[in-house]
């Protein structure tokens, strides 16, 4: 039991260390947001009506056909 402990204790030790060892990363630097030469992504250009559907007047359907396709039938109640 003792032996497992020792063990686990060294490869923490080990992962910790092995944390720290590295070197710092740069430090990021952004331009200064009052600069307005400051460089800028352009974005994308987008129709305001993209993705939209045409929707166009339709000629009349006959009202009585269409009613009889969704009425209830005979013997089936609704």
């Amino acid at each position: 039991m003792l032996f497992r402990r020792s063990i686990v204790g060294v490869a923490a030790l080990a992962i910790l260390l092995a944390g720290c060892s590295t070197a710092p990363l740069p430090e990021a630097v952004s331009p200064d947001p009052a600069d307005p030469a400051a460089p800028t992504a352009a974005p994308p250009y987008q129709p305001v009506l993209a993705g939209t559907a045409a929707y166009v007047p339709v000629g009349l359907k006959p009202w009585r056909e269409l009613n009889e396709e969704v009425a209830p039938r005979a013997g089936r109640s609704p």
